[in-house]
């Protein structure tokens, strides 16, 4: 039978290179107590009502299967596990499962927030993931495009075809909105005409956790949101809110055309860096920090709950950082 996997996002796969003699069997087999299912289930509906995507509830249901086969095993309900067990369970998952440390990390997240939901609704009284620290894997540093490269794939010429020309006015305007103001893919396809305030130039974004931050457009990206727009009106149907629609059936885009169709407009620019939509975005950061030097500013704009996520982006440009130095160290002037 396969091995039941965590599904994986963009780039970051979490692979499972070992299985246990529980984990083999498929998600719908594994054995669980039908009550603490029950537990697992109103939760996910109820982060489903706060706007959690579909991608991430199937994530979160998907890394809690591996723990609640094992309380099955234990024959110990959901709300009567202990501190041990949680911690054995994961040193098992470590060492006899064979997954990564970042997959183990993700389930203990998964965990933690579903035992602080347990605890709110008052089926509980302590929390037995609170003191349980697992050594993080190293982050890999993001790949960056120089600016010169982002110039030669935001301003290419749009091509002879007037249909493919149509098309690049549209994905134009979804680069400049990926790199000019940082966006998530599924931020981006998820972007409604409500969410634009056209007087102030802002976008309202719904992030992570069903949270929402306001992000500025910048001059050429509201310019290419401008010259689109036009576009959208003659190919929309059904008065569907989606900014970014297909051409062909004028509803709202899928993440996965978009993906494509970067890939696409990379190689019509002679590209041959593989390009992401995440990368966009991971461009903008780095350079929207290194020349303000603005941590804190960042970290709004990319939406990130904690500090410690936008700080990878610190090291990218020692550059900026030795002239910083020079200018404002008094033992570095000669």
């Amino acid at each position: 039978m396969p091995t039941s996997r965590i599904p994986s996002e963009g780039k970051n796969q979490r692979n499972r290179v070992g299985k246990s003699a529980i984990d083999d069997l498929p998600t719908h087999l594994t054995p669980h107590n039908t009550d603490d299912q029950t537990l697992v289930d109103r939760w996910l509906a109820e982060l489903s009502s706060k706007r959690y995507s579909a991608a991430t509830i199937k994530s979160y249901r998907q890394a809690l299967q591996p723990f609640l086969a094992y309380c099955y095993e234990q024959h110990t309900e959901l709300c009567h596990i202990t501190r041990q067990q949680v911690s054995d369970f994961l040193i098992r998952r470590l060492d006899v499962d064979k997954i990564s440390k970042s997959s183990s990390q993700y389930e203990l997240t998964v965990l933690r927030q579903l035992y602080k939901w347990l605890i709110a609704q008052q089926l509980m009284t302590l929390n037995p993931t609170t003191t349980i620290r697992l050594k993080r894997a190293p982050r890999p540093l993001p790949t960056l495009l120089d600016i010169d490269v982002l110039s030669q794939l935001l301003d290419q010429a749009a091509p002879e075809d007037s249909h493919e020309a149509r098309l690049w006015i549209r994905d134009k305007a979804m680069l400049e909105l990926l790199y000019g103001s940082g966006l998530r893919v599924g931020e981006l396809v998820g972007l409604n005409m409500s969410d634009i305030d056209k007087s102030q130039r802002l976008l309202r974004v719904l992030g992570k956790g069903g949270k929402t931050r306001i992000v500025p457009i910048g001059e050429k990206a509201w310019q290419a949101l401008i010259n689109y727009l036009p576009h959208r009106s003659l190919w929309v149907e059904e008065q569907d809110p989606a900014v970014f629609v297909s051409e062909r059936y004028g509803t709202r885009i899928s993440t996965r055309t978009v993906q494509l169709r970067i890939k696409l407009q990379a190689k019509r620019a002679g590209i041959a860096q593989d390009l992401y939509p995440h990368l966009l975005r991971h461009c903008f950061a780095s350079h929207i920090l290194s020349d303000s030097g603005d941590l804190r500013g960042v970290q709004e704009l990319l939406g990130h709950s904690d500090i410690s996520t936008t700080q990878i982006y610190t090291h990218l440009d020692f550059g900026h950082l030795s002239q910083v130095y020079d200018k404002a160290h008094p033992r570095s002037r000669r």
